[in-house]
């Protein structure tokens, strides 16, 4: 139900016939009181379907922490409309790295060690532009350098053509 049907008895009206006269029966302190009522009922339907919300969202949430010398992938995004050149969006690389956390600047912020190409990048990252990188020892990895900009997008070119229709 709407706040305002709960409040008022009725649905919403347009501005044009906002009030009419003789309307209201009860003036006073009683509908002080019964609105005073109907807003503490409204704002704890409120919480409720927020805790429930929090709980929906929550369970697949997870708290992502890092301690120095940890290492992480690095989220970067991709320019729309050049993309279409050589991979479909859902093909292009999403993060680089990995890279070295240097150190924790808050609960929320962390400083990587990045290389010298990169040099042009802010080096302090939001949690949200992490990813956790486990280590394998059978895990290989190729980093090909990316030409980033400052706001962590980058250009995707062909490296060669393989055929013409």
């Amino acid at each position: 139900m709407a706040t305002y049907k709960e409040l008022y008895g009725r649905k919403c009206r347009s501005l044009i016939h906002w009030d009419e006269v003789g309307e209201r029966a009860t003036m006073g302190p009683e509908i002080v009181q019964h609105t005073t009522d109907l807003v503490a009922k409204i704002r704890d339907k409120m919480k409720t379907a927020q805790s429930r919300q929090k709980t929906y969202t929550n369970k697949r949430r997870q708290d992502l922490e890092f301690v120095r010398g940890d290492h992480e992938f690095l989220k970067i995004a991709p320019m729309n409309g050049v993309m279409r050149l050589v991979k479909k969006g859902k093909l292009s690389s999403r993060f680089i790295g990995p890279f070295e956390i240097l150190n924790i600047l808050g609960a929320l912020a962390y400083r990587g060690a990045l290389p010298p190409n990169l040099a042009g990048v802010h080096n302090v990252f939001h949690v949200s532009m992490l990813r956790k990188y486990m280590s394998n020892l059978i895990h290989v990895l190729n980093f090909e350098p990316l030409r980033l900009k400052p706001n962590l997008s980058y250009e995707e070119r062909p490296t060669q053509i393989s055929g013409r229709q």
